[in-house]
């Protein structure tokens, strides 16, 4: 399953029925949310049947496509198992107990409800909310798939417009635009907050910041808004809202930004190398450090080993996530752990062997990655090339030896 895109184009009446639908939408949620603390220990087919009362009950929710009211209810639903999840894990602190919705910015339907055109760049909602047939444009050709793989489609709005969202039943792995041929290379990653990455082979990327750069900009914004804001008034001005459009505008550039750096250095990892190794870190917790979480979060660590792992499975890649435990206090090439602070950049151990105190922690996580994999010693590493075929890569003892050296 994966999902394209497309950004939508209509009246402004097909907006504000679309604005209604999203409503109708967390109107359902929090409903069958409040229908499940009323009745404790009721089950899903209990809160979907409760979506069905709601539509007889409620006239604006009778328009509403029945799978769509249908899809409200599973949200609810998901926050709800969610929630008895954690109860079951034991998770210490906030365990997720279901709150209700105070903004809904997309509305689902799964199989009908509606229509593509003929050369697939409209669509036309059927229900009785009234929203229409909406121009697509995008960079994905949907005439390449059937409709039958189509198996839910999500209007989102975000603060430039309204886009519309296809799920689609189908192996990424089959709609990759080249093959890759096996480079017979390795390479660990160590990320950190000097540089966005450094590698095995001592290549260092840096950190773009994107949101350091625009937040200056976004500060100002943010005060042009909180000015035009008028305490105890239900409906806020045009000008406020205006403000916060632009507002919202500026941190949407931002997180496409940092989502288009990750992607794109993910992809150029994949494709220089067979087997990718990387920390396992635990980024949830590490941003409880207010000292490290806007830093943390503008390098986009969790993004970049989502797209790592998603280029690796398309093109038939190895990645490996280690346990980041003292992989910046052991010394690569003897294995003795020399403790250091954050702040010491350099490794220096008693066996002579000086370097990057980042490099350092990359060779230890390849080593590790190629151990766990169970490549040791003269093994034949088996990779998948982009044509699905097993690829048998020597990555033995001569790898290990060049890590080392």
């Amino acid at each position: 399953m994966f999902i394209l895109e497309f950004k939508l184009y209509g009246k402004k009446t097909q907006y504000k029925t679309i604005d209604e639908a999203t409503r109708t939408v967390q109107f359902i949620r929090n409903k069958c949310l409040r229908y499940w603390q009323d009745n404790r220990g009721i089950g899903q087919k209990a809160i979907y049947a409760y979506s069905t009362v709601l539509r007889k009950e409620f006239d604006f929710v009778g328009k509403l496509n029945s799978m769509a009211c249908q899809a409200s209810a599973e949200r609810a639903w998901s926050s709800i198992s969610r929630f008895y999840g954690n109860c079951r894990k034991q998770v210490k602190g906030n365990i997720g107990y279901p709150k209700y919705q105070k903004r809904c910015r997309s509305v689902e339907y799964k199989t009908s409800g509606w229509v593509l055109s003929k050369d697939r760049k409209k669509i036309t909602f059927t229900d009785k909310n009234g929203i229409g047939t909406l121009k697509m444009k995008g960079t994905r050709d949907l005439s390449y798939f059937s409709i039958d793989q189509i198996k839910r489609v999500r209007i989102v709005k975000r603060a430039d417009g309204y886009y519309v969202q296809f799920c689609l039943k189908e192996d990424i792995r089959c709609v990759k635009p080249k093959e890759l041929e096996p480079t017979k290379h390795c390479v660990g990653i160590d990320v950190g907050l000097k540089y966005f990455y450094v590698d095995s082979d001592n290549n260092q990327v840096q950190i773009p910041q994107y949101y350091r750069q625009a937040e200056k900009r976004l500060n100002r914004l943010n005060r042009r808004k909180s000015k035009k804001f008028r305490k105890g008034i239900k409906r806020q001005s045009n000008n406020y809202l205006k403000a916060r459009n632009r507002y919202a505008r500026k941190h949407l550039r931002v997180s496409r930004q940092r989502r288009a750096f990750a992607e794109r250095t993910a992809l150029d990892v994949i494709q220089s190398n067979d087997l990718i190794a990387y920390e396992d870190l635990k980024v949830k917790n590490m941003v409880k450090n207010r000292h490290l979480a806007k830093s943390i979060n503008d390098a986009a660590w969790s993004l970049f080993r989502h797209w790592l792992e998603y280029f690796g499975y398309k093109y038939g890649k190895v990645t490996i996530a280690i346990p980041p435990h003292n992989t910046s206090q052991n010394c690569s090439k003897c294995g003795q752990k020399v403790k250091k602070s954050l702040s010491t950049r350099t490794h220096i151990c008693s066996c002579g062997y000086i370097d990057c105190r980042d490099r350092n922690a990359a060779i230890n996580i390849l080593k590790l990655g190629l151990r766990t994999a169970g490549h040791a010693g003269t093994t034949i590493l088996e990779i998948g090339n982009a044509s699905g075929e097993e690829t048998s890569i020597l990555v033995g003892s001569d790898l290990l030896r060049q890590v080392s050296s």
